[in-house]
């Protein structure tokens, strides 16, 4: 099959457009599904660059999110029959352990994430448990049908989103929520689901076009993080006593200490990264104090992607594509992402 594949670790120059064997059902609930697209993520980026801990065989095909048809089942799946249009979840549990019966599948001691653990969506097909399957849902009127780069673009992004807000966070309607970094697919979605909750968001980013953007999908202030102070300007939209009651982090270094600054009493920062770095300093006496609390967070479970996926269904939290690229066009694809200068989501048609 054709596939997107990273011949070593290091930078672009590593991917290649080539052939790579075609994947074969090997649990009885196994499913294979025919890619019909797949949307970029910043972790193929740090996949391609390398992680600690990580081992691969090379080479190696990258992609997490997807979506596309049933072609093949193994004799044990009962949820999907050949054909039908489906949703792919990237996050893949054993479900038989202590944690996957609690309902935990991002605990789970051997939890894998497509394109990172194991092989990914950028390919004409792609094996995946059938847990990891949802139909693909039919939006009600007036709402259009999902195009397959949406239903591609949906899936990383808002489970990731929704765990941090809703689970982890647990944002109340009229709370105050500062996004950093808008414009990237946590971000966006975390926005959407912070105002589908009911509370006052506050996004940021280095790029005014993306937050001109920000404010046509809700965003009830903005703030330039390059060219203004943010704890000057969060204070001044919030209150010097109030602050913010939930931040929303994955950029580590460089906004730790902001947002520190700007969270409230008994405030929550919830992060699922730290892409300018991992050593965060706090002061332990303001956290205590102030009774903060410093939430992580990872991708989500089954009961939460069903949720995002009825709410999809109704119209909701529909993912924002920035670009489309074909297959052949795939290492263009991943410049787009490198550049940061997309907004929404990048993906790939296969």
């Amino acid at each position: 099959m054709k596939a997107l594949v990273m011949r070593a670790h290091g930078d672009l120059s590593q991917l290649i457009v080539d052939q790579a064997p075609r994947p074969q059902l090997v649990n009885p609930t196994d499913v294979v599904v025919k890619i019909k697209a797949a949307a970029l993520n910043h972790l193929d980026l740090w996949t391609l660059g390398g992680l600690p801990g990580l081992t691969l065989s090379l080479p190696h095909v990258l992609g997490g999110d997807g979506a596309g048809i049933v072609t093949e089942i193994g004799p044990a799946v009962t949820r999907v029959e050949r054909g039908d249009k489906v949703l792919i979840n990237p996050g893949i549990s054993c479900y038989r352990c202590d944690a996957c019966r609690a309902g935990e599948h991002s605990l789970c001691p051997t939890y894998k994430l497509l394109g990172e653990h194991v092989p990914g969506t950028l390919a004409e097909f792609v094996v995946v448990p059938e847990q990891n399957l949802a139909p693909l849902p039919v939006p009600s009127p007036p709402h259009s049908a999902l195009s397959w780069p949406e239903a591609a673009a949906f899936s990383l992004s808002t489970l990731t989103a929704w765990r941090m807000l809703i689970t982890r966070a647990a944002v109340r309607p009229g709370e105050r929520v500062l996004v950093w970094g808008v414009g990237g697919g946590v971000a966006s979605s975390a926005l959407k689901i912070a105002k589908l909750a009911g509370a006052y968001v506050i996004a940021t980013s280095s790029s005014d076009r993306k937050l001109r953007a920000a404010q046509t999908w809700g965003a009830d202030a903005t703030i330039n993080h390059d060219e203004a102070d943010v704890v000057k300007e969060v204070r001044s939209l919030t209150g010097q006593i109030r602050g913010i009651d939930v931040v929303v982090e994955n950029v580590g270094e460089a906004t730790w200490n902001k947002s520190l600054r700007v969270l409230a009493p008994g405030g929550r920062i919830v992060t699922c990264g730290g892409t300018t770095g991992h050593n965060l300093v706090t002061d332990v006496r303001k956290l205590y104090w102030y009774q903060w609390s410093i939430l992580g967070s990872t991708m989500g479970n089954a009961d939460e992607y069903r949720q995002i996926v009825r709410l999809l269904g109704q119209g909701h939290l529909r993912p924002i594509v920035d670009s489309v690229h074909p297959l052949d066009d795939a290492v263009e694809a991943f410049r787009r992402l490198a550049s940061g200068e997309h907004m929404g989501k990048v993906v790939v048609e296969i």
